[in-house]
């Protein structure tokens, strides 16, 4: 018990130079909670006996350090940078899409004060804050008219709710889709107003199927593209064109929620080709909806294009308010945007889209470096896009395989969870695997790095 009775008072330690100086970056009431916590730790650590405390631990420097320690820790956001190397491009635990840099510069840009989100600058008149994003939208995808929510959910439940709220909407059985979070087809329906009226079976749905359920309350056919699982084999489902013509031989409405949100066609990468905002609009789609933080490469978004009549339903609608955008999302998405307008340099500017083409022999080149650095391997392996877009679809890709030795993969992967930067990596036959694929500039010797730290090199 002599150990107990040599902790110093907090008062005492509260009193101190170095507590004064931690008072002032801090708050006086942090540190004194950031202190009695050490107190506490090293109280606990002595009656339990275990892990011998020595007595240098219990002078006030020592201590006064340890509260410094978990004060700067306690600072860091937790929101914070990650190194990704586990070869998911759209890594929806990890932020999904990855900013263009000119998305970050804007950011920092723009923000630094007040900015034009809904003022008219020749005018000084009040303006609708998605109009600069809403412009690039209509010019990369040839809608008359554009809009944007703060995410592909709302989206889906916004055009729901503008134009078939109290009236039936039409959907294929097989596209009754649930994506992350639980959110599904049939409740986002519910939600908006809408009767859901499904036809066809899981796997074959046809435009007769469709025309039978049309009734005199019928107010739209929707369609909804399956992103993050595929039906293959004896499968059969009518084209868009097809639902677009039996809609105006109905005088009904067409909504097309696309969700991956791909402005380029993703086929140059070897990748089944996934429906294009572009292709929905031209084909005659009333209302289409895309994500901006998918295969567009962008912020969080919910991205709606189409006709202008659809479009101003949804702009006028009570629940519009409610999912806005903030001028970050926007500023964000519309540098992202214009970065579309150079289809020369779009793929080396937005990391989404570099990602993808990323060629193999870069790929192998870097994994060779790392693996040489670590007295790894380099395996052949595959990449995912992620984020629920492309599903069953890879990319190759070569990652370095470490051996994590005695520790174990296991422990390994948490310690270079939890080591600064955080590095996510995935196990594979026992061995650690980095995917250079998804690691941006500069994080490479990062990794190599946090790696040897978490192996105790």
């Amino acid at each position: 018990m002599s150990l107990l009775r040599r902790l110093p008072q907090v008062s005492s330690l509260l009193e101190s130079k170095e507590a004064a100086s931690l008072a002032k970056s801090h708050g006086r009431e942090l540190v004194t909670e950031a202190v009695r916590g050490v107190l506490d730790g090293l109280r606990a650590q002595i009656k339990s006996g275990e892990n011998g405390v020595s007595e240098d631990a219990l002078a006030a420097p020592a201590i006064l350090a340890r509260a410094a320690a978990v004060l700067e820790g306690a600072s860091r956001p937790g929101l914070r940078r990650v190194i990704n190397a586990t070869g998911i491009i759209l890594h929806t635990g990890l932020g999904r899409a990855v900013l263009p840099k000119a998305a970050l510069d804007a950011l920092v840009a723009e923000n630094k004060g007040y900015n034009l989100l809904e003022v008219d600058r020749e005018t000084a008149e009040r303006a609708h804050r998605e109009r600069h994003c809403a412009k690039l939208l209509e010019r990369v995808t040839g809608a008359p008219a554009a809009t944007v929510v703060n995410n592909n959910a709302a989206a889906t439940m916004l055009c729901l709710a503008a134009l078939a709220a109290g009236k039936e909407v039409i959907v294929s059985r097989g596209q009754l889709v649930e994506i992350g979070g639980a959110f599904r087809v049939p409740d986002v329906m519910k939600q908006s107003g809408c009767r859901m009226v499904e036809v066809g079976t899981t796997n074959k749905t046809r435009i007769a199927d469709y025309e039978k359920a049309i009734t005199p309350d019928t107010a739209l056919l929707m369609r909804v593209h399956r992103s993050n699982f595929a039906v293959v084999g004896f499968v059969e489902e009518p084209s868009l064109e097809e639902l677009v013509g039996l809609a105006k031989k109905r005088n009904l409405r067409v909504l097309d929620d696309i969700g991956s949100g791909a402005l380029l066609d993703v086929a140059r990468y070897g990748i089944t080709p996934e429906p294009m905002v572009a292709a929905s609009v031209a084909q005659g789609a009333d209302l289409s909806c895309i994500s901006g933080d998918k295969l567009l490469g962008g912020p969080q978004a919910g991205i709606i294009a189409g006709s202008t009549e659809a479009v101003a339903l949804c702009r006028r609608h009570p629940l519009f308010r409610a999912v806005r955008p903030d001028k970050l999302q926007l500023v964000a998405l519309e540098a992202t945007l214009r970065l579309y307008l150079n289809p020369d340099t779009v793929e080396d500017t937005v990391p989404t889209l570099r990602m993808m083409k990323m060629p193999l022999a870069e790929i192998e080149k870097r994994a060779k470096a790392m693996a040489k650095a670590l007295h790894a391997e380099v395996w052949d392996e595959e990449s995912q896009i992620g984020g629920g877009s492309t599903p069953g679809q890879n990319l190759k890709t070569k990652v370095v395989a470490v051996d994590p030795g005695a520790k174990g993969a296991d422990a390994v992967i948490v310690a270079l969870r939890l080591g600064e930067p955080p590095v996510f990596a995935r196990v594979q036959k026992g061995r650690v695997l980095l995917d250079p694929r998804t690691m941006q500039d500069g994080e490479d010797d990062e990794a190599v790095a946090a790696m040897k730290a978490a192996l105790g090199r």
